[in-house]
C-alpha cells in the first residue's frame, strides 16, 4: 500500500533535477514513460520505457535495475513522468526492494509538473 500526498507547492532542486531527467528522457526516446532514480550517495539514474518482446520493464523498474546493478545501496527519491497519473504496484514494489517504504515516488505530467508524491510502502 502506498500513501499519497499532493505534490509539494516547491520541489527541491534536487528533486527538480530529476523529474527534468525523466522528462528529456521521456521527449528524447518518445517512450511511454521516463522516469528518474537518485541513490543514497546522490547519483542519478534515468531511463525509459522498455518494450522488447522478451523484456517489457517500466522506466523505473528500469532505472532502480540500472541502479542496484551499479552498487546502489539505498534510493532518496524516484521521479516518474507518465500520463497515467499513477504509480504501478510493481513499480512501487522495486522502489521498495531497493530503497525502502518511505522513499518518494514523484509522478509528473508530460509537462514536468508534479501532481502527486506517493511513497513506496
Amino acid at each position: 500500500m502506498s500513501n499519497e500526498s499532493p505534490a509539494p507547492a516547491e520541489l527541491a532542486p534536487e528533486d527538480r533535477k530529476i523529474v527534468t531527467l525523466a522528462r528529456s528522457a521521456r521527449a528524447r526516446n518518445a517512450a511511454a514513460e521516463g522516469a528518474a532514480v537518485r541513490d543514497e550517495t546522490g547519483r542519478t539514474y534515468v531511463a525509459t520505457t522498455v518494450t522488447l518482446p522478451s523484456l517489457p520493464l517500466s522506466a523505473v523498474r528500469t532505472a532502480v535495475a540500472m541502479a542496484a546493478s551499479s552498487g546502489a545501496r539505498g534510493l532518496e527519491a524516484v521521479a516518474v513522468v507518465t500520463d497515467s497519473g499513477t504509480a504501478a504496484p510493481e513499480d512501487l514494489a522495486a522502489v521498495r526492494d531497493l530503497g525502502g517504504a518511505g522513499t518518494p515516488v514523484l509522478l509528473a505530467g508530460a509537462d514536468g509538473t508534479v501532481h502527486t508524491t506517493v511513497t513506496a510502502g
